[in-house]
């Protein structure tokens, strides 16, 4: 067997440029023949995919919204014209959670799930699983791409892995617990949830068999108090996990270098743009990432605006990849930014602050406007050993110090804020 189809993740730079731009050549051609909204989008760019000699020709295609595709599946229902070949030649439909607008629905081939699985054959060898390593997925089994995708990935490879839906969180930790599970797959909402229901139900988490969480779907992973605290009550590292039902599984945080994320990029083609002009940025300085895959033929994505702030590493991994790895991972998304007081605030921003208080339980983040300005409060749900006054007086002061504006921060009742098992919604905007 070739490296490329072995370990592809160990290619050297030159060879990945190669392999990109002959799949790049391949995707190009394929929805050319039949794809609807990709001939459309050609056509209006005046974009000939024959005339494509270099990855650097990528550029001369506009770049993709969610909002252009969210209004293609409203003209074309139920699953928009993104789609290479006729219905039939489909298998699977998964659904976006509709956390930042309407949710999406993707519709994959049987040959696309299997570069999905391919994906994740790289991401499990990069966080070091093992043969004998047992995961468990405490998800629900709905539409969530997430955990379909782990799951199955994990079985192809062997591994027992244990499907936790529709259990309650005591059940899921009762199940990780006596079948010595070693690896748990989740959020890290939902990771710290279950943190929470072992202190009140007495499990031990500490002592446990879990030795690894590779946590995905929302920021948390990347931000060091948040990771902290999940690494302390489970006694386990952290890996952080990047992907989205419309792109698929493409980044991870490798064995050896925590605190940042390798691109798969013999499976993607990966683009670090300024959200205004849409132009590349100096290397190593932030951007908004752009994302073509090159294997989910049947309904792909060529420059996708993933909404995800991200920035290069410039330094060579100490894994020996030569991967593109994102520093800090995803560090913020442009839709989520407010601007307070002159001051450009983003959740994860506070959510760094906020985790380093073992005394706040759960928060929220609410953004309202008044007198025609934003305003932002912070709710905290303290512990209940928490002196509350001091505790808000400190996280004023740090809020203050950190990120120069003056929050308004209250205390509310025990078990008052959201618990989520999935995604957190921890950011609010309200009129």
């Amino acid at each position: 067997m070739t490296a490329a189809a072995d370990r592809p993740e160990h290619l050297s730079q030159p060879e990945i440029r190669r392999l990109q731009f002959e799949r790049l050549s391949r995707l190009l051609a394929e929805v050319a023949l039949g794809n609807a909204f990709w001939k459309a989008k050609f056509a209006s760019a005046g974009f000939k995919p024959a005339s494509v000699e270099t990855l650097d020709d990528l550029a001369q295609l506009p770049v993709t919204t969610k909002d252009e595709l969210v209004h293609d599946q409203e003209l074309h229902p139920h699953y928009g014209s993104n789609l290479t070949y006729k219905q039939a030649a489909y298998s699977r439909m998964h659904q976006t959670s509709g956390t930042t607008g309407s949710p999406l629905r993707w519709l994959d081939t049987p040959q696309s799930w299997e570069w999905f699985m391919q994906c994740w054959s790289q991401i499990y060898r990069m966080v070091g699983l093992r043969q004998d390593d047992v995961l468990a997925f405490p998800f629900s089994f709905g539409p969530f791409i997430g955990f379909w995708a782990a799951f199955e990935g994990a079985t192809r490879l062997g591994n027992l892995s244990l499907a936790a839906g529709g259990m309650s969180s005591q059940a899921r930790l009762k199940l990780i617990e006596e079948n010595r599970a070693t690896v748990v797959c989740c959020t890290p909402t939902y990771a710290l949830r279950l943190a929470e229901v072992a202190t009140q139900e007495g499990f031990d988490l500490r002592s446990g068999s879990v030795r690894a969480l590779i946590v995905a779907g929302e920021p948390g992973g990347n931000v060091p108090a948040t990771r902290q605290r999940i690494e302390t009550a489970w006694g386990a590292r952290l890996f952080d996990h990047w992907g989205m039902t419309e792109i698929g599984s493409l980044a991870v945080e490798c064995l050896e270098n925590p605190g940042g994320m390798h691109v798969l990029e013999t499976e993607c083609i990966a683009e670090i743009v300024d959200p205004q002009t849409l132009q590349p940025v100096q290397s190593g300085a932030q951007g908004e990432l752009l994302i073509t895959n090159l294997g989910r033929i049947g309904s792909p994505l060529i420059r996708y605006r993933t909404g995800d702030l991200v920035k290069a590493d410039p330094n060579p991994c100490p894994c020996g990849r030569k991967l593109l790895r994102l520093e800090g991972g995803i560090l913020g998304r442009c839709d989520d930014m407010v601007s307070i007081r002159g001051n450009n605030v983003f959740p994860t921003s506070l959510e760094a602050i906020l985790r380093e208080y073992d005394d706040v339980v759960e928060y929220r983040i609410v953004v309202e406007t008044r007198r025609a300005m934003p305003h932002l409060r912070i709710e905290i749900e303290p512990s209940p050993q928490a002196d509350i006054e001091p505790l808000l007086q400190t996280l004023s002061r740090a809020v203050k110090d950190r990120l120069n504006f003056q929050a308004e921060i209250i205390a509310v009742p025990a078990d008052t804020l959201p618990r989520f098992e999935l995604k957190g919604r921890r950011f609010v905007r309200e009129s």
